[in-house]
């Protein structure tokens, strides 16, 4: 099971729910990935004159932990407020804490979100932070208050995959008692069993399901991933070497003359 801030789950798939081509192809995803936690931006949905209302209740109907985010937040005082709007609207404390720092690439601001992440922990928040891959970024979340933490593994939106394996497994191996789940960057199913495989315990991802030619059928396909990287990380996967090692012993062989 995944245990966040004391809550359990079956799934290790966290689903986004923006940029659907409609609410039904949105449910449908949701049912089809088996997710039991999805995130919603509250700024996404109430701006431009959208029936926020009407999507607020379609998730709802889909009985699933909601974990709203603040998404488009490039500051510190705009992060904090929209957390607290959001607690308000879905009577929840769970906040994914987005500060972004950089408009092409949006790479979080980590010093922000460490100072957004102590203010709203002081308040009572349940914070899962959207981070990079800095092990010291990673060390002072954990000191302001954040009990899961959430490094990307390349630019939101990108489906590149993880950039940086190595950087990846090392928050494995120095929070080995952290909930470590990879946000942002994933575009394949082989990319979330990838990150499974290195230890991770769950994966949050939107584009690449929303954005499919499919997004019902990729998000079955990215929890059968999400599923067969977890089984596999605890079968003891081998390590690559540097020369071939034969599968059929050479010692004893048959010798015909």
């Amino acid at each position: 099971m995944l245990k966040l801030y004391e809550c359990e789950f079956r799934s290790r798939l966290l689903l986004g729910t923006a940029r659907y081509p409609s609410p039904a192809v949105l449910a449908d995803a949701v049912r089809r990935s088996k997710a039991e936690i999805v995130t919603v931006s509250l700024r996404r949905e109430t701006a431009g004159g959208k029936s926020g209302g009407s999507f607020f209740e379609l998730i709802r109907d889909l009985g699933v932990k909601i974990l709203p985010n603040t998404a488009g937040c490039h500051s510190v005082k705009e992060a904090v407020l929209t957390a607290m709007m959001a607690r308000e609207v879905f009577r929840t404390n769970w906040i994914k804490l987005e500060v972004i720092g950089h408009h092409d690439t949006l790479q979080p601001d980590v010093f922000g979100l460490v100072e957004a992440a102590r203010i709203l922990s002081e308040d009572g928040f349940e914070i899962f932070p959207y981070t990079t891959d800095d092990l010291v970024v990673a060390e002072r979340l954990l000191e302001a208050g954040c009990r899961v933490l959430m490094p990307w593994c390349a630019p939101i939106g990108s489906a590149m995959g993880p950039v940086n394996p190595a950087g990846l497994k090392a928050f494995r191996v120095n929070f080995p008692e952290i909930p470590l789940i990879v946000d942002a960057g994933i575009g394949r199913p082989s990319h979330a069993a990838t990150v499974m495989e290195l230890g991770f315990d769950a994966v949050l991802l939107n584009t690449a399901v929303a954005g499919a030619g499919d997004p019902a059928g990729m998000a079955e396909a990215f929890a059968l991933a999400i599923d067969a990287g977890r089984v596999a990380h605890h079968a003891l996967p081998l390590e690559p070497r540097d020369m071939a090692v034969p599968s059929t012993p050479v010692i004893g062989k048959a010798v015909f003359s």
